[in-house]
């Protein structure tokens, strides 16, 4: 039979669509995406450590574990919210393990203060692990028994099951490397730098290489 050229360009073009349809499968099954939430204090801090972590794809600052629908800033940092200054880490399983980060997290932080972390007190400032599912609760409790036999002291950090997890404000997002100017006690200066003064005024990496010494991945910020 013969082809017509329109039969013949439809084919190539079906063909075509098919060879596309068939690497786009394959690139959705080999990229294992996953995300993991933790609160570690100030989401600043947690946010800018994560996003150096190979095979991290993005990590954004958001709220947690509470009971008030979209909350504020000011409503969590209040304390009436019941909510964490918590972080969303999405990351590719094929180049970084959730067991990997688990890890990594619990000694970035102060897993032995049950009242807020470093320079933050209150409730919005714990430590605690978010997971989904029986397998999650597993890999998380058994990282923080790993955490508490090679630090040797008892830790706090809690694992709970995953709540909602809502945004933080624009402003909060990627803080750490902002631009623009903002008014502090040291007067106005660019946001990155006073970034830089908090983590370092707050004591976040002095505290976390007293603890964990050679094994903190993140200290000196």
């Amino acid at each position: 039979m013969t082809r017509r050229p329109n039969d013949l360009k439809l084919l190539v073009l079906a063909l075509a669509m098919a060879a596309g349809f068939s690497l786009t499968g394959r690139a959705a099954v080999a990229a294992d995406t996953q995300t993991l939430t933790v609160a570690g204090g100030c989401f600043w801090c947690v946010e800018a450590d994560f996003e150096k972590v190979p095979g991290v794809q993005e990590v954004v600052s958001g709220y947690t574990g509470g009971t008030t629908q979209n909350p504020t800033y000011k409503q969590v940092t209040g304390g009436r919210t019941g909510h964490y200054e918590a972080v969303q880490i999405t990351f590719d399983a094929d180049k970084v393990s959730r067991e990997t980060l688990l890890a990594m997290f619990l000694r970035s932080v102060d897993p032995t203060d049950a009242g807020g972390q470093f320079c933050d007190r209150g409730d919005s400032y714990r430590t605690a692990i978010f997971v989904s599912d029986t397998a999650e609760k597993g890999l998380a409790q058994a990282a923080v028994t790993q955490a508490q036999k090679d630090l040797g002291q008892s830790i706090v950090t809690p694992v709970l099951p995953a709540a909602q997890f809502y945004l933080a404000e624009d402003y909060h997002q990627d803080y750490y490397k902002g631009d623009n100017r903002v008014l502090t006690r040291f007067g106005p200066i660019k946001q990155s730098d006073a970034y830089k003064r908090y983590r370092e005024g707050c004591g976040r990496d002095q505290r976390v290489r007293q603890l964990w010494g050679d094994q903190a991945p993140f200290a000196g910020g």
